[in-house]
């Protein structure tokens, strides 16, 4: 009998298909039934139902992983960005710090 993680277990699915599933969830901004079309054009034949559970259930762990992943390693290069965007019918403006790797610093929403 194998070594299986925590997180995956007693899935029908092999870890590495839930994680890839997972993401593209969180990768990309796709919806749930276009991820089901790219993962059927892969031969894997899963409902959008279920990728969303496992979103919602590793989807934690992916995050903590990446932010242990990034902590005390920023690029040395930053970027700094601001947007105009209308919340509720008012102009506001969206600033972003990001280093040269695209990991965010900061975001910050001011209305003037």
């Amino acid at each position: 009998m194998t070594n299986r993680d925590p997180l995956y277990h007693r899935h029908r699915f092999p870890a590495e298909i839930i994680a890839q599933a997972v993401w593209l969830y969180f990768g990309f901004p796709l919806n749930l039934r276009m991820e089901e079309d790219i993962l059927a054009a892969r031969g894997i034949m899963v409902t959008h139902q279920t990728v969303q559970l496992w979103a919602e259930k590793i989807g934690c762990a992916f995050a903590n992983e990446i932010r242990r992943r990034s902590s005390g390693r920023l690029g040395d290069k930053w970027h700094l960005d601001e947007a105009v965007v209308s919340i509720g019918g008012e102009k506001h403006w969206l600033w972003g710090a990001v280093d040269q790797d695209g990991f965010a610093l900061e975001l910050l929403v001011q209305s003037r």
